[in-house]
């Protein structure tokens, strides 16, 4: 049976959870603090961790990192607040394998404990082989890639024609959730080597500790914990190609060991003392603006003009509306199949509210929306009453302009109103666009100065 432990301090949820799971066969125990969950996590191997993200001792970003220092190969769920989709881009970036938003739905929850457990078993069974070309070849076609009709999906995939059948490196740049390993797969399946393994490594959610023996694997001994050999990525990834995520997120260390490989083709196992020819074709993904953390001194320059050969740009999906339904027609198909259901389409009024939304969380949190919807789906078509209310009702300028600070004011001063209100309405913003202040300049239709200007004047810090 597979173990999970359940870290909540409403025992309310505990006590169903537990009881829900274990009828479904898992093995479960369950605790209500970081530091309760952290000192069992030391004694007993769970396969998967489901989590609140906000508990009496700690949060769930920090409790991500312990977790994954302490066993790597734990899955970890984490349960949030639908509203909060900072925090949920956050999760997935420091390795949660999925989050699920509150109200819990038993189907829901039984449908992404399958998948998380399933694919921790997959990558377990990798790690402890000395091939990985079946895993890699399921992997990379597991992922289809859907292209849209619009301007900006064309240039992509025109893009990932020109460039999949050479061995050139790739940048692909874009938000949290815009596809980028989806397009690294594309690349990946139209080019000679796509009989070969596919290998995709989150840099954002390898602790600092663990990153080198990740990359370039470990010798027996070379540090504590190193109880056999292992094989690192690139060599799991050999005569394939190796997808880094987030790869600013790199120590300066393993950055100085990727350029290596890069230049000369060669790794070095930790602890070991022979080099071992590889022939990897990397591709590198980021949010972050590489450029400027050049300029900063956090990523090195001739790292940088090495991995970008070339690059591929990914916009928004609020910035690509006529994409929307393509992407939710194909979500709705990929959660038919996770739930058993037969949902057929979209109602008109849904159409329109997905449309318009603005999807802070791009792809991710399309899936997410459709996902939900057809979970709650009675009929053959998803009605509005589906929809959560943030998509139903968003609620960018409208609820700041009204929200309990404005409200609060001293309604006799109408200066106080009305920095009140805006004070309110900058802060819903940088919430709904990720705290990407470029993004919310754009929004509330300012320039990047007078945003900075606006967030000194009003003591907003972020």
């Amino acid at each position: 049976m597979e173990k999970i432990l359940i870290i909540d301090d409403d025992n309310d949820i505990c006590l169903l959870l537990n009881k829900f799971l274990t009828k479904n066969n898992y093995e479960v125990e369950y605790v209500n603090t970081g530091e309760e969950a952290i000192r069992l996590l030391k004694k007993v191997t769970f396969d998967l961790v489901i989590s609140d993200y906000r508990l009496p001792d700690e949060d769930g970003v920090s409790l991500l990192r312990k977790i994954k220092i302490i066993n790597p190969d734990t899955a970890v769920i984490i349960i949030t607040g639908y509203s909060d989709v900072r925090i949920a881009v956050q999760t997935l970036k420091h390795g949660a394998y999925d989050y699920v938003t509150k109200p819990l739905y038993p189907d829901e929850i039984l449908v992404t404990v399958k998948d998380a457990i399933k694919q921790q078993k997959e990558q377990k069974q990798v790690a402890q082989t000395n091939t990985s070309n079946s895993r890699g070849r399921s992997k990379a076609q597991s992922k289809k890639y859907v292209s849209g009709r619009s301007s900006q999906a064309e240039i992509v995939q025109k893009h990932i024609d020109l460039i999949a059948p050479t061995d050139m490196s790739v940048i692909i740049t874009g938000e949290t959730g815009t596809g980028k390993e989806f397009v690294a797969n594309a690349i990946h399946n139209k080019s000679q080597r796509k009989d070969q393994p596919f290998i995709a490594i989150d840099c954002g959610a390898l602790p600092k500790e663990l990153a080198g023996s990740e990359l370039f694997g470990h010798m027996k001994g070379a540090f504590t914990g190193a109880l056999a050999d292992k094989q690192g990525s690139f060599e799991l990834a050999n005569g394939g190609t190796l997808f880094l995520d987030e790869i600013g997120n790199l120590t300066y260390e393993n950055q100085i060991k990727l350029l290596r490989v890069l230049q000369e083709r060669k790794i070095k196992r930790l602890g070991g003392i022979k080099d071992i020819d590889i022939d990897v074709r990397v591709i590198a993904a980021t949010n972050e603006d590489l450029k400027e953390t050049v300029r900063n001194g956090k990523f090195r320059e001739d790292l940088y003009h090495r991995l970008n050969e070339f690059k591929i740009e990914l916009s928004p999906l609020r910035e690509r509306k006529t994409d929307i339904l393509i992407f939710a027609e194909h979500f709705l198909q990929l959660a038919n199949g996770q739930l058993n259901k037969n949902v057929e389409r979209f109602e008109s009024d849904v159409e329109e509210k997905l449309r318009n939304y603005y999807w802070h969380g791009n792809l991710r949190e399309l899936q997410n929306v459709v996902k939900r919807s057809v979970l709650l789906c009675q009929g053959d078509s998803v009605s509005l009453e589906c929809l959560p209310s943030e998509i139903i009702s968003p609620d960018y300028l409208s609820s700041a302009l009204i929200s309990n600070d404005a409200q609060a004011a001293d309604f006799t001063n109408l200066k106080s109103v009305s920095e009140n209100a805006e004070r309110s309405a900058i802060i819903s913003v940088l919430e709904k666009t990720g705290y990407n202040k470029t993004k919310a300049a754009e929004v509330l239709n300012i320039d990047r100065k007078t945003l900075y200007n606006k967030l000194k004047a009003y003591d907003i810090n972020i």
